[in-house]
């Protein structure tokens, strides 16, 4: 086992580790001796491993419902605070009667591969437990590693550009520069100049060369964030230094070499641009060679939670406040708004809280007022006003997630990352606290 790649851990029905591989200890950054004997969850310091009674627990999942889990994407904090995304697969393990005594995790380090992958870490925060979320995350260390034009898809707010940084860290150019320009907030008339720069004399008070984004990009990856918005001419422009990887700068006669990455953004509908003359077709064909999705933040209420602890453990660590979480009218409401702003709006949400919450637990007060009283966007009980109790939210997550995996109960507990003891109490739970219909 301590030749295999990737890392390999046993424990018993009480969380003790009682085999720890070679490979496990590597990626963890302990050793084995230090390993065996410990309760898991000392070891791996993610959020499905506090305490051994999390229901996220990917091993509680395994050995509490005796099946085989895989390609869970965590992060595991390594012992120097390093977080590694790993990918994860358990199975119960069983004697010879066939009782179950323990279980069995390997897990796989994706922020190194082989080949000529950069090497770096995925940077901090990517808390998911969204499946289409999830399956971007599996996909990504092999799209950095490409040379392929990304566009990434999204509403306001759902880190694009965090993606896209992503994507540079774990490439191969992660060594060079990371230039991100907003189209939408350039000025028409200087947008030219600013992405391929300008020669001495292009124009008055031109008295010396001006490198653009795209230059100082070079070797590494420019993010033209809100291209949807670039006008028709440069559009042009752009076409070309993805097609012969050279520009000119305004006012010169000769071309430059672009050596650099291109990944573009935005939240606008491109197709519809291009059904309607307003974005070039050939444009979108060599934009679109690897297109990613991210869903909104409304459509993966799941990712709130650890989202909040994610943010809040930063404000921590860089010495804020000692803000522990959030108190359970908090969280509801917090759950029931529909986040038209997704994760950018969220965080703007925590930092009013922290603000004004003292320390200890965030309560209703220091929410912003919309949060205060919005109500729940999905479907509401017949003559409902109040805002959904926190049984309600539960109750429809699971429902939606259901109905998402045509029924099938095992997909909706992976993409909520519950036990299906936990989804049968929550739908049960749920109908049984109904009201009776009135008369």
């Amino acid at each position: 086992m301590d030749s295999v790649a990737d890392g390999m851990f046993t424990v018993d029905r009480e969380w003790n580790i009682i085999y720890f591989s070679q490979s496990a200890a590597d990626i963890v950054g302990t050793t084995a001796a230090k390993a065996v004997g410990r309760k898991c969850w000392e070891v791996f310091r993610t959020e499905g491993c506090k305490g051994g009674n999390n229901e996220n627990c990917v091993l509680r999942q395994c050995i509490d419902e005796d099946r085989k889990i895989v390609g869970r994407i965590l992060m595991v904090e390594r012992e120097d605070g390093v977080q590694v995304p790993v990918s994860v697969s358990a199975a119960p393990l069983k004697d010879h009667d066939g009782k179950v005594i323990g279980g069995v995790e390997s897990f796989r380090d994706l922020s190194t591969a082989p080949g000529k992958r950069g090497g770096g870490k995925l940077p901090k925060g990517f808390c998911s437990r969204d499946a289409n979320m999830l399956d971007i995350l599996r996909i990504l260390p092999q799209v950095a590693e490409s040379e392929a034009t990304v566009l990434l898809l999204g509403e306001s707010g759902t880190g694009k550009e965090y993606f896209a940084r992503a994507i540079h860290e774990l490439s191969p150019r992660h060594k060079g520069p990371f230039v991100a320009v907003n189209c939408g907030a350039l000025p028409e008339q200087l947008m030219e100049s600013e992405l391929f720069g300008y020669k001495a004399g292009a124009f008055t008070d031109a008295r010396r060369d001006k490198p653009g984004r795209f230059q100082l990009a070079d070797g590494g990856t420019i993010l033209l964030d809100e291209i949807g918005d670039l006008p028709l001419t440069l559009q042009a422009k752009i076409l070309r230094v993805l097609q012969e990887r050279v520009f000119e700068p305004l006012g010169g006669i000769t071309g430059v070499a672009a050596d650099v990455r291109v990944i573009a953004a935005t939240n606008r509908d491109l197709e519809r641009m291009v059904a309607e003359g307003a974005f070039r077709q050939d444009l979108y064909f060599r934009l679109n060679v690897v297109r990613l999705t991210l869903p909104p933040l409304r459509e993966r209420r799941g990712d709130i939670a650890p989202l909040v602890e994610a943010a809040l453990k930063r404000r921590r660590q860089n010495g804020g406040k000692d803000i522990q979480g959030l108190s359970h009218e908090a969280t509801r409401l917090l759950m029931a708004h529909p986040f038209p702003g997704n994760i950018r709006e969220l965080e703007n949400i925590l930092e009013y809280a922290c603000i004004l919450c003292p320390g200890g637990l965030i309560q209703v007060e220091h929410l912003p007022a919309d949060v205060r009283t919005c109500e729940h966007p999905g479907p509401r009980p017949a003559g409902a006003s109040a805002p959904m109790t926190m049984e309600e939210i539960r109750h429809q997550a699971a429902v939606e997630a259901v109905e998402r995996n045509g029924g099938n109960r095992n997909a909706a507990c992976r993409e909520l990352g519950i036990s299906k003891d936990t989804l049968r109490r929550i739908l049960g739970r749920a109908d049984d606290t109904a009201p009776e219909p009135a008369s």
